[in-house]
């Protein structure tokens, strides 16, 4: 009986912490790509509860897609002094939200779901609410009240994968950083309204 080939690497030197080397069966390793081909990108080495991912994904798609319905009627239906300025951030904010959707999307079909993009469900399942609001002012409001939502679930949906999904979880931090930046953006418009 051969003995099978041991990759080894050596850690880097560190006074910090001493940690054993990175030690694993190539072979073995090999051999489970080639058997569980039909498992695309999810391997033996996926630690998270796929089907509970898959479902919060779902949520934060809705949500997505709900923010950039909201903000395309805010651009739509801004008016007034300040409208010209508030729009573009508007739009913006609705093409980067567009394109949070469309990650998600792929990340769900990568971990061998489907994106749910049912408009008679879509709301029901967003964590953000899709509020019109009556004017400028009030639409910026709700926008960032929206952002607040999505920034408080995704941290929550990112504590729920911790390290058992490490791609799903990046994703999310990406998206996260994001909304914390349009919420900011947002923040000090209703600031130069209130003159704060």
């Amino acid at each position: 009986m051969s003995a099978k080939p041991i990759s080894k690497i050596e850690p880097r030197k560190s006074t910090a912490s001493k940690s054993s080397p990175f030690v694993t069966d190539i072979q073995t390793i090999r051999a489970r790509a080639r058997k569980h081909i039909e498992d695309g990108a999810i391997t033996s080495s996926y630690a998270a509860d796929r089907e509970a991912v898959v479902r919060l994904l779902n949520e934060a798609l809705a949500t997505e897609i709900v923010c950039v319905l909201r903000y395309k009627r805010h651009y739509f239906m801004a008016s007034g002094l300040m409208a010209d300025a508030v729009k573009s951030e508007f739009l913006e904010h609705a093409n980067e939200e567009q394109a949070h959707a469309d990650r998600i999307a792929e990340r769900i079909v990568q971990l061998g779901g489907e994106p749910d993009l049912n408009p008679d469900v879509l709301s029901k399942r967003a964590h953000a609410e899709y509020v019109e609001g009556s004017d400028l002012r009030d639409m910026v409001k709700e926008d960032l009240v929206a952002e607040r939502i999505a920034i408080d679930s995704y941290r929550a949906i990112i504590d729920f994968i911790g390290d058992k999904d490490t791609t799903t979880k990046r994703l999310m931090e990406d998206i996260l950083a994001q909304e914390e930046e349009h919420a900011d953006e947002l923040a000090d418009m209703l600031d130069g309204w209130t003159g704060k």
